[in-house]
This record gives C-alpha cells, sequence and structure tokens, in this order.
C-alpha cells in the first residue's frame, strides 16, 4: 500500500510540475494554445495569470516532494487536500476535465496514504 501510495503522488507531482511549466513556459506558445484552444490574443492576454498559476503548481508539487521525503504523513494529506480542492474548483470554473486530471490522481494518492499509515 505504500509503495501504491508513494507511486501516486510521484504522479501527481509530475502532472503538477508538468502543468507549472506548461503555464508558466509555454501559455503564449503555439504549444500552449493547442493544448488550451485559445488565439494569440487571448494567450498574450492572459499570461501573467497563467505564469501565477504555474507558480502555485509548483509549489504543490514541492510540498507533496517535502512530504514525501520528510516521510511526514500529515504534510502528504495536507498537500493532497490542497490539490484535490484546486482541482475541484478548477474543474467547477474553468473545465470539467480538471477535476479527472487533478483532483482525482491526488484523492486516489490520499486514499492510499490513509490508508497505508494507519
Amino acid at each position: 500500500m505504500k509503495n501504491i501510495a508513494t507511486g501516486l503522488i510521484v504522479l501527481v507531482i509530475a502532472s503538477h510540475f508538468g502543468f507549472l511549466v506548461l503555464e508558466m513556459f509555454f501559455w503564449d506558445h503555439p504549444i500552449g494554445r493547442e493544448i488550451f484552444g485559445m488565439t494569440p490574443e487571448e494567450s498574450a492576454a492572459s499570461a501573467v495569470l497563467a505564469m501565477n498559476q504555474g507558480l502555485y503548481n509548483g509549489f504543490l508539487a514541492a510540498g507533496l516532494i517535502w512530504g514525501l521525503l520528510s516521510g511526514r504523513r500529515e504534510i502528504k494529506i495536507f498537500f493532497l487536500a490542497c490539490v484535490i480542492i484546486a482541482g475541484i474548483f478548477g474543474g467547477l470554473t474553468a473545465k470539467i476535465t480538471i477535476i479527472f486530471s487533478q483532483a482525482l490522481p491526488a484523492l486516489l494518492a490520499l486514499v492510499f496514504v490513509l490508508v497505508a499509515d494507519r
């Protein structure tokens, strides 16, 4: 169970570093515009906001790395809960698929952390 929990947390970390790279460096780029379905004008107008959002995703990933390296269950739980809340909020306010790409993997990881560390 612990290995599955760790693997799922690593998946969430990798996803959030991927989000960081997309939002901070490729938002106003043909790759980012294609992924997010934006025109050059839309991506240029929202690039600074996307960079800020990407930085937050990086902080979530960093917190989960801290939780893994320290082995502290409460840190893992806190940052996974943050990812779940952010994913639900993003799904309700931006695009429903965010619930499945962000919140669901974190929820699965949280369940395994709770079960593995009982």
